[in-house]
């Protein structure tokens, strides 16, 4: 073969001859032993009539299109082998990740490479093929020569992943294995990818993937996505790596999580968090889902009333963590009740002894722990609010509703 490749679909259905030129069977499936060589192919399952037999690459002379001819006419009957991937049945239609195009694609073909060693030729797997090319080979299988398929593909520009760039995720209990590429390009990307991504993948491949991706990186992919997909990714995981991902998220998402799941399985998380988010948790868990308090947050950053703008910078760099998201800060008298509002840019155009209090907002917008989601929702509206303050009933600083609380409802509606 001049090109010294080989498709997935080319090898199926190949007639297999003896050492006398005779056909004893044709190939069903190709397997790879990844413990021993992640790349060549190690045995070819052949089929005739009903029984289906074994031949190990070694025993192979020649491979073209023409056929596989063997130099050795032992064959062994075919055993299952849990340490065996096949191609056909465990690669060809299952998802893979292209974090590159941030999509779920399907495997629709495999290319191998040919090669001489010694005096056998030998199959490696080269790429895993994704685009039209391959389903325009698929479609043509058995239905024209394979060499005519060749030219006529040749207008379609190829799609495909090279095999040293994929890993198997998680085998299921059907050895049907699903690729992915590395986690640590998966974590690189923008959680609203990821998390379009993992939404399109199968409960057992969304598992996987939690279980293996740094707990920060599957906090923040899990906050973009729906509540019922949240609460069956947690479910799915050990109680230690659920806690883990929901004490990275923001306590007010924490709660709404875990308020989807089943008392107990959200009591067992609870009890595997640390001290300090756990309370916080907690007591978001206490109001309606529907009230300011069940939608605050309760991260912010408050400083004392007599409190200097130098004073906030410092309050600022403590809160590193907050940056991205932080537009305002409150003010509060020694008994934590809110009295005042200020824009975090008034900042950058006050001198560091200036007063806080002196850059507040005049008109305090406020609203109590039992307010009406949908009040809420008016209130952003009317004042063209980012962040809104909720209080209890003794007016003491109890969170905030930030506008992506509020985009997160009407996307809901």
């Amino acid at each position: 073969m001049a090109d010294s490749l080989l498709y997935l679909t080319e090898l199926q259905g190949l007639k297999v001859y003896d050492l006398k030129h005779r056909v004893i069977g044709r190939v069903k499936d190709a397997a790879i032993v990844p413990l021993i060589d992640p790349f060549r192919v190690d045995r070819f399952l052949i089929g005739a009539g009903y029984a289906w037999f074994t031949v190990r690459y070694d025993q192979v002379k020649t491979i073209s299109l023409d056929g596989i001819y063997l130099k050795d006419e032992l064959l062994t009957p075919y055993h299952s082998d849990e340490y065996m991937l096949r191609v056909v049945r465990d690669l060809v239609d299952q998802q893979i990740i292209d974090v590159h195009g941030r999509k779920v694609v399907r495997v629709t073909d495999v290319t191998f490479e040919l090669r001489r060693e010694r005096d056998s030729d030998i199959l490696t797997v080269l790429e895993v093929d994704i685009g039209l090319r391959s389903v325009f080979r698929r479609l043509l299988q058995g239905v024209i020569p394979p060499r005519w398929i060749r030219r006529l593909q040749d207008c379609i520009p190829p799609n495909s992943i090279r095999w040293e760039f994929c890993n198997i995720l998680e085998p299921d209990p059907q050895r049907r294995l699903r690729l992915n590429i590395s986690n640590q390009l998966l974590e690189k990307m923008h959680p609203a990818d990821l998390a379009d991504i993992v939404e399109e993948l199968s409960p057992e491949d969304r598992e996987a993937i939690f279980s293996a991706i740094n707990s920060e990186v599957a906090a923040e992919a899990l906050s973009e996505m729906d509540r019922g997909i949240q609460a069956s990714i947690i479910e799915s995981l050990d109680t230690d790596k659920a806690a883990e991902i929901i004490e990275e998220m923001a306590p007010d998402e924490a709660a709404d999580v875990l308020a989807e799941l089943e008392e107990e399985t959200s009591q067992e998380i609870l009890e595997e968090m640390e001290t300090e988010p756990k309370a916080e948790v907690r007591e978001l868990l206490e109001f309606r889902e529907d009230s300011a308090g069940g939608m605050m947050n309760t991260e912010y950053v408050a400083l004392h009333e007599n409190a200097r703008v130098a004073d906030a910078i410092e309050g600022i760099r403590g809160n590193e963590e907050l940056v991205d998201s932080l537009n305002v800060l409150l003010l509060v008298d020694a008994d934590e009740r809110l009295v005042g509002v200020i824009p975090v840019a008034r900042l950058f155009l006050a001198a560091p002894d200036q007063l806080l209090k002196e850059l507040v907002n005049e008109n305090l917008i406020q609203v109590p722990v039992t307010e009406r989601r949908d009040r809420i929702t008016e209130l952003f509206d009317k004042y063209n609010l980012l962040t809104l303050p909720v209080v209890d009933e003794d007016g003491k600083l109890a969170g905030v509703i930030t506008a992506d609380d509020i985009i997160s409802v009407l996307r809901q509606k």
